[in-house]
Parts: structure tokens; C-alpha cells; sequence
């Protein structure tokens, strides 16, 4: 399993590649020969960057959906819209497809946000919105998703 770690601003140029940091890239490094899948976040105006590797243990998952459920359907054709298969260059670009561009809103200012196993690719004034909405609720929400009392008997 992968575990990603850090937070890194750069910029996107006119055609939607931006240089990949070096300590991310040193991280990706086992990861840059399989390449990755790009991705529009289900819940956020971003976009995730999977590893190969991670990409295919959450297809292993969505496979296992019935598709004669008319929600599940539903749920994999939205899931996949807009999905592409990217790399980084051997100059440490990595190229934004346009369309992905658009949906996340991505100007000249992005962050690449590790999210454990993934990378969230976000406009710079997005992501620092979000963070900011969400730091009064993050004491309660960190109670509500990790004091769960089973965590305890684990630490």
C-alpha cells in the first residue's frame, strides 16, 4: 500500500502540464514506470491521481458490483467520466487533459494534496477555500472519524 505524504504548490503552464515537485517525485518513483490514472473527485472539485497499483485494487472493488442494478450502473458510468490514463514525462511534467482542467477549475496556481494512497490535484484558491471551510468543524470531525473507541485497543 501506498502512503503518500506533504503538501506542494506549482503551476500549471498554457497547455495544462505542471512540473511534478521533486520530493513528490522521489516518492512516485517506484510508481512513474506503471503510470497513473487521473480522475475527477466524487465529492470535491479536484482531481485524484492514482497510482496504478492503487487504481487497480479500487477497480478489484468496482467489479465486484452487480451491473444489474440499475444504481450500480449509474454509479460506474459517473465514476469513470472524464477517467485518464496519464504519466510523467522524463522531464517531470505531468500533462492536465483539458477537460479535466475545466471541471476542477484549474488555473496557473495548483496543489498537489497527498490523500494517503493518492494525490488530489487542486486550483490553489479552491484548495485554500476548502481548507479554510472546514477548519472550525475538523476538531468534531476528527472525533467522529478517529475516537472511535476500537481505535484505542490498537494504539
Amino acid at each position: 500500500m501506498v502512503n503518500l505524504i506533504g503538501t506542494y504548490e506549482c503551476k500549471a503552464d498554457a497547455k495544462g502540464r505542471l512540473m511534478v515537485p521533486s520530493a513528490l517525485r522521489k516518492q512516485l518513483a517506484p510508481m512513474l514506470q506503471d503510470g497513473f490514472v487521473l480522475k475527477r473527485s466524487v465529492f470535491q472539485s479536484c482531481l485524484e491521481l492514482y497510482p496504478m497499483q492503487e487504481w487497480n485494487v479500487l477497480m478489484q472493488k468496482i467489479n465486484g458490483l452487480n451491473r444489474f442494478k440499475k444504481k450500480n450502473n449509474d454509479f460506474i458510468r459517473k465514476f469513470q467520466a472524464g477517467v485518464k490514463m496519464v504519466e510523467v514525462d522524463s522531464n517531470g511534467r505531468l500533462l492536465i487533459p483539458k477537460d479535466l482542467v475545466a471541471f476542477a477549475g484549474i488555473s496557473k496556481e495548483i496543489v498537489l494534496s497527498s490523500a494517503v494512497n493518492i494525490i488530489e490535484i487542486w486550483d490553489k484558491d479552491k484548495y485554500e477555500n476548502t481548507i479554510d471551510e472546514t477548519s472550525d468543524d475538523f476538531a468534531e470531525l476528527a472525533e467522529e472519524v478517529m475516537g472511535n473507541d476500537d481505535l484505542d485497543a490498537i494504539s
